[in-house]
């Protein structure tokens, strides 16, 4: 037996059905929805009343908190993660790496008599200072400035990790530096939430609506891989960069659509529900799963949610996903481009904002005469237009690169889709000033008596669009699988808010000067949308017909991230995030050099695994089989057996190896010569000969994989990590 087909078949051994219980436990959902949090019902339950109604004018109002509540709530706290089994607290914040950072404290406390006790105080809830001098900082600190502070964010709730060796309670917070600098993901999206509702509240009088707290909702749908932790682990490339660097095409991909929206295999079903048990324990509202596009590919999605909570749970979703595939012998992939060739993966984040019984991106049942959602929703299409160079910068890393554009998912090309119903809405403002209803929804007959008619939507779908109209919310496609949703999250929030400022000043100047509110927005919509009609695209966004067209309307089309990044701190962008409070000049700095950083330092790690591996592993296999293919015909030429097929395929695989040597010292040297001393100038050296340089090696190493023998190719295959489940 091979070698690589015995990994296969120990794969799909490594595990084996567990005994479920099927109690019928009809109220299992509702009783352990939130149990780990430190959530409404417990804070309720555990904290005076009048300190209980603060935190929620706080939580759900805005209202600055008054520190002299902190000792109260922080011995509440310490005594429900207590009776949960923790040990441990955490101040849990998210540095500007994509992921989550902790440093763990212990709850004990050693008195002068020897004797141990628990403690935990109103300051030590409040604010930690965790050191972690040695996260990116993109030069708003130095190394040896080490200062760095945690600030409790009472808006997001606490929480408890842990299993059976450890329990720990978290507590969600900013960091920043000694001076005050955002050093996180938090501070610049609750800055952002802040905006959003200054601006709109105002707005919202225009309209004779005195609203309370405006808040941005997001909802991320997640998309993965699975791959059997047998194969993860003999592919060096999966382990140091997340996806294969090298792979040959496999007989069968995604060609015969049989995997999307399949039944889900035993195996992943079981890891799916024990990721959405623990993700309901910690109160994460998770509503749907399925299997996506490519084989090995999975999609999960909860409820939406207030978009600082929803970025901290996305952030627990991805750890949940990442730590419970091992226990049932799997490993979960959040890299956009895993394998080459098949689908890559995404983090759709769907987008809406509103007031506790409103939302603004609602059309109603009569959009054409639904005044309130037709300026909010034409000042999103019209911040959208504006600042295009920011949403493809925030959504911009070398691994989304190898995603957007692919046929799987929208080109870098920013447009929105609105669906039949609300563009003809558009263009009967901007030709008549005025808008009516044409054609209403009406029922959907099936032909099959037995059949229900079903409700017909305003308008189809896009799922090519990168900006697209679902409903009652945007859903923006373009953001990358393995991204945090914070730094987007903050970019839409900042650049409506500007655009609904914009708006109320003319639509207020207009109206005090006697003119109708009605007639007055008519007459700001018609004029508006010329300068927005050209993001509009209703049809598919995939085709190279759209990019031409896209190209003569004179959109953007920035095409890789060294090219998309540095819009992010352009002028107009600082001056926008600093008029709104969201981002100093300093801090959006700051996020360049660190975004750059991070495309420079994975791109350098792939080129030197990519070597690695072409040298070290497939080299010598091809070698080895070459050898073979020597000795076989040495052994049969003195035997006057005729060897012309063995003279054919020595040639093929010597040539090959001849063309992998040249390609090795090709990349070799690019990647030796970093390109600069400067990271802005060593990611277009990354760009323009390191990755051009591993594909070819790559080229090369893909067809040796269709020559070699299976007993002596070094990496599972494609065939066998996704299919093997």
């Amino acid at each position: 037996m091979t070698q690589r087909r015995f990994d296969s078949v120990s794969a799909a051994k490594t595990w084996s059905r567990r005994p479920e219980s099927r109690s019928g436990d009809r109220d299992l959902l509702p009783r352990i929805f939130g149990e780990d949090t430190f959530g409404m019902k417990e804070m309720q339950a555990r904290l005076p009343d009048n300190v209980f109604k603060q935190l929620i004018r706080t939580i759900e109002h805005g209202e600055e908190l008054d520190p002299a509540i902190a000792d109260t709530v922080a011995a509440a706290m310490k005594d429900w993660a207590l009776s949960r089994g923790a040990t441990h607290y955490t101040h849990w914040f998210q540095p500007l790496t994509g992921s989550t950072a902790e440093k763990h404290d212990s709850f004990l406390k050693v008195g002068r008599d020897g004797r141990a006790i628990t403690d935990f105080g109103g300051d030590e809830l409040v604010q930690g200072e965790p050191d972690a001098s040695s996260f990116p900082s993109g030069g708003l600190r130095a190394t040896f400035e080490a200062r760095g502070y945690t600030a409790w964010d009472p808006t997001s709730p606490a929480f408890v990790l842990g299993g059976e060796t450890a329990t720990f309670l978290c507590i969600p917070t900013a960091f920043s530096s000694w001076a005050g600098e955002s050093l996180d993901a938090k501070i610049p999206l609750l800055r952002s939430v802040d905006a959003l509702d200054r601006v709109t509240r105002r707005a919202l009088k225009i309209f004779g609506v005195d609203a309370g707290r405006v808040t941005a909702s997001l909802g991320p749908e997640q998309e993965f891989f699975l791959v059997d932790r047998e194969f993860f682990y003999r592919r060096p490339d999966l382990m140091t960069s997340g996806r294969t660097l090298f792979g040959a095409k496999p007989p069968r991909g995604q060609e015969l659509d049989d995997h999307y929206f399949g039944s889900i295999h035993e195996r992943v079903l079981a890891y799916i529900q024990s990721v959405e048990m623990d993700l309901y324990r910690l109160g994460v509202p998770m509503k749907t799963r399925h299997n996506e596009v490519a084989p090995g590919q999975y999609e999960m999605a909860p409820v939406y949610e207030n978009a600082n909570v929803a970025s901290d749970h996305q952030q627990l979703m991805m750890r949940i996903l990442e730590r419970n595939a091992r226990r049932y012998g799997l490993v979960c992939l959040l890299h956009e481009k895993p394998f080459r060739g098949i689908n890559g993966s995404g983090k759709h984040v769907n987008w809406s904002f509103g007031t506790s019984d409103r939302n603004l991106m609602d059309p109603g049942d009569t959009p054409h005469d639904n005044l309130i959602f037709l300026f909010f929703c034409t000042a999103v299409m019209s911040a959208v237009e504006k600042h295009q160079d920011l949403l493809l910068a925030c959504v911009s890393t070398a691994g989304n690169d190898h995603r957007l554009g692919a046929n799987e998912a929208p080109p870098s090309i920013i447009s929105v889709f609105l669906g039949d119903q609300l563009q003809d809405i558009f263009e009967q403002l901007e030709e008549s000033g005025s808008a009516s209803e044409r054609e209403r929804e009406g029922l959907l007959g099936l032909g099959v008596s037995a059949l229900p008619d079903l409700p017909r939507h305003s308008g189809d779908r896009n799922r090519t669009s990168p900006f697209a109209f679902t409903g009652n919310k945007f859903e923006f496609r373009a953001v990358g699988s393995a991204s945090s949703i914070s730094l987007p999250a903050t970019v839409l929030n900042t650049i409506v808010a500007e655009a609904i400022d914009h708006w109320t000043d003319v639509l207020e100047g207009v109206v005090q000067s006697g003119v109708s509110l009605e007639t007055a927005l008519w007459k700001l919509l018609s004029n508006e949308i010329p300068s927005f009609k050209r993001i509009i695209f209703n049809g598919d966004n995939y085709s190279q017909e759209w990019v031409e067209e896209a190209e003569r309307r004179g959109l953007l089309n920035t095409g890789n991230t060294v090219s998309a990044l540095p819009a992010l701190a352009a002028h107009k962008n600082a001056e926008l995030f600093d008029r709104y409070d969201v981002m100093t000049p300093r801090e959006l700095e700051a996020r360049l050099e660190v975004l750059t950083e991070q495309y420079f330092i994975k791109i350098n790690i792939e080129g030197e695994t990519a070597a690695h591996i072409a040298r070290c592993m497939i080299l010598p296999a091809a070698v080895t089989y070459l050898e073979r293919l020597v000795a076989a015909r040495s052994g049969t030429h003195g035997a006057g057996v005729p060897t012309s097929g063995l003279d054919s395929n020595i040639a093929r695989v010597s040539g090959l190896i001849d063309e992998l040597t040249a390609a090795l010292d090709d990349l070799d040297t690019q990647n030796e010569e970093l390109g600069g001393d400067e990271v802005s100038e060593k990611v277009f050296h990354m760009r323009d000969n390191v990755i051009p340089a591993m594909n070819a090696v790559r080229d090369v190493a893909d067809r040796m994989e269709k020559v070699v023998p299976d007993d002596l190719w070094p990496m599972p295959s494609y065939r066998d990590i996704l299919f093997v489940k």
